[in-house]
């Protein structure tokens, strides 16, 4: 099993972790070499100042089961060494050990080694580490400590003695999580804040890319070193040209590639010797040209990581920075947006310059711009973690057509939304799909709303929000006054708002008369905002001003514009308006239509309702047995039943029967009364079509029933003993490509299939998901109790989500999942049928140890 990655140190550096090989045996030697006298009396308690040959092959030699290591190399060099040893054939423990060259240690190695280690062992029946470290080896003991993990000490012998499980825990995550943030943040940042950018490929006469972006760098104002670089000529758009980049002796962090594919590796091999952080490729010729292209697009990610750069593109429009204090515009476009606080990011390079250019025309004010391309490495969830502490960004923009680990997009937009809005146009989040099998267009909408994410559908609506989540507060609530100076007008923004669930405030809309002045129009904006009788009704305000009619005002001159910028400017709710005459004021969003304003207005409604509701918990559930769950994966054919049984989840028993005395036999099995139905997958629990016959309760109804059901359906049935009636149910679990494992929930029947009643959410599910997915179906009500039926026990249909969610979670083999019926009564449920799909695991990045 191939167990490398490439990781991110504390300080944002990438390096290359893999496993170790017996060639490695003089590197090894070379790097013990350097250690200091302490480090090598740390590791090994004694001087040990050289490897003797029967301890160097023993090192360099494992199994890869019971013994396992791990180096981490930065160019051709090895600074560290991880591994762990069985402490005996079969034993659930081994001790781990590591040891990191001193030039590196403070960077966070030892951690990330654990990590790997950590999971390298459990994937081998290792359950828990041992480790010795003497008292005065504080960082090592520190490493074991702030893992997260129950670490168990003992003193004996002069040596620390450290024991510990070595499963994932919530607080284990939550570090892992910590470090990573921190890691990813730092790495993004060393990018769009360099002191000096190298410029590769721009020509001497001042034609094509390179040359562009090298004119928009300096034109641009950037604040530190330009250095172009080029084989041949001395100067280039006015700036001394160097061979290469280090020769400048100016400090280079960054590095912006515009040359032939097959050029980029010597490129990057340069950037790095001049100390570069990263580099942006926005040559293009990789993997969108094909199988060659993905090839060179590997090798490139490869060269670049083994060298501690990141990589921006290839394939991209490059990267930009507002900042007066860096005035970075190492990009396409010729002018950038004015300085804001909105972060944007684009996965489309050729879409990106329009994208900048609508920016700048609405006056949307940007604080940093990623160009992303191919997003071979940087991508969205990068930047995420970088805007979620930067203080000079408070919204966020996202275009992104493909979700490389949509797992961790979600983690991050949970936690990142709670404090800054996140706006995401994907237009790769897919087509529509039938309930049966996933989340439709709307159910992923509402997916991302759950996350925290502001879904829009086209790139003028992910502008209109932006615009509104920079100028304007969010509001507490979702009642609207409508106020204008045209009666259609504001009756089609009140139906509008009411279309957008909105509710449109008492006594409005309220349209002020077609000659009346700036001054009357200002006061009816200010009561709508201030006046005491109406604040506790009025959560936000939607203008609309229409051109009044030749001679129709009393004052020709009124500014109107000033009126509404006055008032809204000065509240603390947030207004939009639709103004069919005049410039915008500045910080009012306008929009050309009363239905794109409310629409932008809903959004951000949204928004705020689910920032008011707690985030809720992952419960611990009583009863759960995954290994007992994953071996009934590996039986032929999949045991439904015995997978569901380990996650506390009951099955009513069910038996097979092909004829007539088969089906007596299961009945008296089971006992009387029983149901007979179809066995069809399609047919279980279609009552109304004849295929399920109920309260069988003698042995001639049961023989009768099977003749009745194989002459219309066919010889295979199933029968299951006779449960209480109740509210059907659908319960299941599938693989959506944007948010990984998700979990559905609808009630039974032909209609709400054909309607597509289900509510979907991520897995795995807190107690708040679990309770929402019960009451958001339309139908839910029959839930509640409808037209006199009594209410059925809701503890026990989200107890029973939050196990299908853990189970999705958990069991990667299981591509879906479908629980139906289940019958919910007031005392609790039956889960009468389970069927499975299983196949390969799938992908799952957000889990196991931190990797790029």
């Amino acid at each position: 099993m191939d167990r490398s990655a490439d990781v991110l140190l504390r300080d944002g550096t990438t390096v290359h972790l893999r496993q170790i090989r017996p060639d490695d045996a003089d590197a090894i030697v070379a790097m013990h070499a350097r250690f200091s006298d302490r480090t090598r009396y740390l590791r090994y308690f004694s001087p040990y100042p050289r490897i003797p040959d029967r301890d160097l092959a023993r090192f360099v030699n494992v199994d890869h089961h019971d013994r396992e290591a791990f180096v981490v190399v930065s160019g051709d060099r090895i600074f560290a060494v991880g591994r762990y040893d069985r402490m005996g054939p079969g034993s659930p423990e081994a001790e781990v050990a590591f040891v990191v060259e001193d030039a590196h240690q403070g960077r966070g190695v030892g951690s990330v080694l654990l990590e790997h280690l950590a999971a390298a062992a459990r994937s081998e029946g290792v359950t828990s580490f041992v480790a010795e470290v003497l008292p005065v080896n504080a960082p090592m003991l520190r490493v074991f400590a702030d893992a997260g993990f129950q670490v168990r000490r003992r003193y004996a012998d002069g040596v620390v003695h450290l024991s510990f499980p070595i499963a994932p825990t919530e607080a284990s995550l939550q570090v892992q999580w910590s470090r990573e943030h921190s890691a990813e943040a730092r790495s993004i940042a060393r990018l769009l804040t360099p002191r000096g950018v190298a410029v590769y490929g721009a020509s001497a006469t001042g034609q094509g890319v390179g040359a562009a972006v090298l004119g928009h760098l300096r034109d641009g104002g950037f604040t530190g070193d330009v250095v172009p670089v080029h084989p041949a000529v001395d100067r280039i758009g006015g700036l001394p040209a160097y061979r290469r980049a280090a020769d400048a002796g100016h400090p280079v962090d960054l590095a912006v590639v515009a040359v032939a594919p097959d050029a980029v590796p010597a490129v990057v091999a340069d950037a790095a010797a001049a100390g570069a952080h990263g580099v942006v490729v926005i040559s293009a010729g990789f993997a969108e040209s094909g199988p060659a292209g993905a090839a060179a697009q590997r090798e490139l990610i490869r060269t670049a990581h083994v060298a501690g750069l990141r990589v921006v593109g290839p394939n991209c429009l490059g990267v930009a920075n507002t900042d007066p204090r860096i005035r970075l515009n190492a990009t396409l476009a010729p002018q950038l947006p004015p300085a804001g606080r909105v972060g944007f990011f684009s996965q489309s390079g050729a879409l990106g310059v329009a994208l900048l250019a609508e920016a700048d025309r609405r006056g949307l004010g940007l604080s940093t711009f990623v160009s992303a391309g191919n997003r071979a490495d940087v991508s969205g969830n990068d930047l995420l973690q970088y805007w979620q502490d930067d203080p000079g960004t408070d919204v966020i923009l996202l275009y992104l057509e493909t979700f490389g680990n949509p797992r961790k997009f979600a983690r991050l937009t949970r936690r990142i939304g709670r404090t800054k809005p996140v706006v995401a146009l994907a237009s790769g989040a897919g087509p529509a799909a039938p309930v049966e099998q996933g989340p439709d267009a709307a159910a992923v909408t509402r997916l991302f709303a759950r996350s925290g994410v502001i879904r829009v559908d086209t790139v003028a609506e992910m502008f209109d929000v932006g615009t509104l989540l920079a100028n304007q507060p969010l509001p507490v609530g979702r009642r609207v006054a409508v106020v204008g100076n045209s009666s259609a007008l504001t009756m089609l923004a009140a139906a509008a708002c009411r279309a957008q669930r909105l509710a449109v405030a008492a006594d409005y809309p309220r349209t002020v008369a077609p000659e009346a002045g700036a001054h009357e129009f200002a006061d009816a904006l200010a009561d709508a905002l201030a006046d005491a009788a109406v604040d506790a009704a009025v959560d936000a305000l939607v203008v609309v001003f229409a051109p009044p009619l030749p001679n129709q005002l009393a004052d020709e001159d009124a500014d109107f514009t000033s009126a509404l910028a006055s008032v809204a400017l000065a509240g603390d709710k947030p207004t939009v308006a639709t103004l069919l005459v005049g410039r915008p004021p500045a910080g009012v969003p306008t929009y050309p239509s009363v239905e794109e304003s409310v629409r932008a207005l809903a959004r951000v409604a949204d928004y705020a309702d689910w920032l008011r509701e707690p985030p809720g918990t992952v419960p611990d559930l009583a009863g759960i047995d995954p290994a007992a769950a994953g071996a009934a994966l590996t039986v032929d054919p999949v045991d439904p039943v015995g997978l569901l049984a380990g996650y506390g989840i009951e099955v009513v028993d069910s038996i097979p029967a092909a004829s007539a005395d088969q089906a007596v036999a299961a009945a008296r099995r089971l006992g009387l009364p029983v149901v007979l139905k179809a066995a069809a997958d399609g047919l279980r629990h279609r009552l109304d079509l004849g295929a399920v016959r109920l309260d069988l309760a003698t042995v001639d109804a049961v023989e009768r029933a099977y003749r009745d059901v194989a002459a219309q359906f066919g010889a295979q049935v199933l029968i299951q003993r006779m449960v209480p009636p109740g509210v059907a149910c659908v319960v299941e679990s599938t693989t959506d490509p944007t948010f990984g494992p998700v979990v559905g929930f609808g009630l039974g029947g032909v209609a709400t299939d054909l309607l597509g009643d289900r509510a979907w959410q991520a897995a795995p599910l807190t107690d708040r998901d679990a309770a929402g997915l019960v009451d958001e179906p339309r139908a839910a009500p029959l839930l509640s109790g409808y037209r006199g039926a009594g209410p059925v026990d809701r503890a026990a249909l989200v107890d029973l989500l939050l196990r299908v969610g853990r189970l999705a979670d958990e069991q990667p083999q299981v591509h879906r999942l479908r629980l139906n019926p289940v019958l919910a009564r007031p005392d609790g449920l039956a889960v009468l049928h389970a069927s499975v799909v299983v196949g390969p695991p799938d992908a799952r990045p957000d889990t196991g140890p931190r990797r790029l």
